[in-house]
């Protein structure tokens, strides 16, 4: 895969072009800045850019930079890296786009098995979300018993949860150890119970009921 990198930590950034060339990966570019980045990209084609959130131009440089490579780029899957897991960060992740996008955590991707994973789901079209923040937002939406999830099963939020992350409903069972056609079965009942149409394609669905439940903890914020 073609990867190119703008990270701003100069010790992380030769980290992690180490791990990507041992993991048989093109590292089409490497940059400090977001600026630097995108004039790199508009000779040197890539698969997936990897991008610190929080690099220049300052504060949050990564999205900035973001938002103008999609632009730019529409088939350019991204990877964000941030020390923290963020709820007002992934949502604007999500603004920027809900394909071929991920949010992961710096500590999270030190393995060449875990950061090769992640770039081949996002290469896949996936959205990829850290599970510990999937996790968080939905354990936060069980305490308030007037938010729509609340109407959700246990199984059918670990199920949403699954889906926060950007797994697909074989990777779901796989997780939960049940088979596919129960996920299929508890996805069903997920749409239905958060009023998503049957009209709406299959994908759109998965993307909306991840964003009702991360548009209600922000509201809780």
């Amino acid at each position: 895969m073609r990867v190119a990198l703008a990270e701003d930590g100069a010790l992380f950034r030769e980290g992690l072009l180490m791990l990507l060339r041992a993991a048989g990966h093109q590292v089409v570019c490497s940059a400090a800045g977001g600026d630097e980045l995108v004039a790199l990209l508009a000779t040197a084609p890539a698969d997936v850019a990897i991008l610190d959130i929080r690099m220049p131009p300052e504060p949050d440089g990564g999205l900035i930079t973001a938002e103008r490579l999609r632009a730019a780029h529409p088939d350019l899957g991204l990877l964000f890296l941030s020390h923290y897991a963020e709820s007002h960060y992934l949502m604007r992740i999500l603004e920027i786009g809900t394909e071929s996008i991920g949010y992961r955590l710096k500590e999270k991707v030190g393995s060449v098995e875990v950061l090769t994973d992640t770039l081949n789901r996002i290469g896949n079209g996936e959205i990829v979300i850290e599970p510990v923040l999937a996790k968080r937002l939905v354990e936060r939406t069980r305490g308030d018993k007037k938010d729509v999830v609340s109407a959700l099963s246990d199984r059918e939020q670990e199920v949403l949860r699954l889906m926060a992350e950007g797994r697909s409903n074989n990777g779901i069972a796989g997780q939960l150890y049940i088979t596919p056609k129960a996920v299929e079965k508890h996805v069903a009942n997920i749409f239905v119970k958060l009023g998503l149409h049957t009209d709406t394609a299959a994908h759109h669905r998965r993307v909306l009921a991840v964003l009702t439940y991360l548009r209600s903890q922000r509201n809780e914020s």
